[in-house]
């Protein structure tokens, strides 16, 4: 039998997280070839994993990463059972390993190599966890990407602001702003950048939605079809300025639309300022 030191125990424990026990089982069991060991362990921490498979992983944790230059923005959700591992040190260094990673190859959506990565710390937590969605968002010369990462990682997200002219994104005023605006949207949540960005046939199903509701309050019956259509009209538009990016009341002043904000900030740095695109993730959502 090969002789198992202490040292080579603690060395594969702590590589794989397993118990002492079974770490020097493992190594007896492969006569000290550690890889061989860290193999067995890997394995018997996926079965592990699978029995627990079939219990929901509705915790986790929000990650992105933005490119040093600025031009590409990854988004990640990783999923887990508990949000006691989703705290855990190896977890939130597994996502900043791979958005990283997913920037350094190029990866536009989930692979096989990032999804690797999760399964090794599933191995070794031995907790149901998988990499939930990946996106990627893009930023041109005169764009500017800013993040936004809500407490402990529930929300995250990304805006994209246009400028016509890229200089303005180096004043700080403008920095603070785009990252103002991206904590309004993990605040607000919109459903769309504006009106023109929302399916038409599903909005149609809304109004719909709100006539029917109407033709049951007693306060609306008997009222002239014109003025029950300036009704409709008027609830469709609040609607709007509720789910719509642009329309909604601006976090920092209900009073001013994030488009007149937005307007306010490019003005006051000598530039045309708007918003290209955001992106929002909520853990289990």
């Amino acid at each position: 039998m090969a002789d198992i030191s202490a040292a080579d125990v603690k060395k594969l424990r702590e590589k794989t997280g397993a118990g002492m026990m079974e770490c020097k089982n493992a190594l007896v069991a492969t006569g000290g070839d550690a890889a061989a060991a860290e193999k067995i362990l890997k394995e018997k921490g996926l079965a592990a994993v699978e029995k627990r498979s079939g219990r929901a992983a509705n915790e986790g944790k929000v990650f992105i990463k933005i490119k040093d230059d600025g031009s590409r923005a990854v988004l990640a959700e990783i999923a887990s059972e508990t949000d006691f591992v989703a705290r855990n040190p190896d977890f939130i260094a597994l996502g900043d390993a791979l958005t990283v990673k997913a920037l350094e190859k190029g990866y536009t959506g989930i692979t096989d190599e990032l999804n690797e990565m999760v399964k090794d710390l599933a191995a070794k937590i031995r907790e149901n966890m998988n990499l939930k969605r990946l996106m990627v968002m893009d930023a041109g010369p005169n764009e500017y990407l800013c993040q936004y990462i809500h407490g402990d990682g529930a929300i995250g997200v990304v805006v994209k602001i246009n400028a016509d002219k890229a200089d303005v994104f180096k004043d700080e005023e403008v920095q603070n702003f785009a990252f103002t605006l991206a904590l309004h949207i993990a605040a607000f949540n919109p459903m769309a950048l504006s009106k023109e960005k929302i399916d038409s046939a599903w909005l149609k199903e809304q109004e719909e939605i709100f006539r029917k509701q109407m033709e049951q309050d007693e306060s609306v019956k008997g009222k002239p079809a014109n003025v029950v259509d300036n009704i409709l009209k008027g609830k469709v538009t609040k609607f709007l300025k509720e789910i719509c990016l642009l329309d909604q009341g601006y976090v920092k002043d209900e009073k001013l639309s994030v488009a007149k904000a937005l307007e306010a900030a490019g003005k006051e740095a000598g530039a045309v300022l708007s918003v290209a695109d955001f992106v929002y993730y909520k853990v289990g959502a």
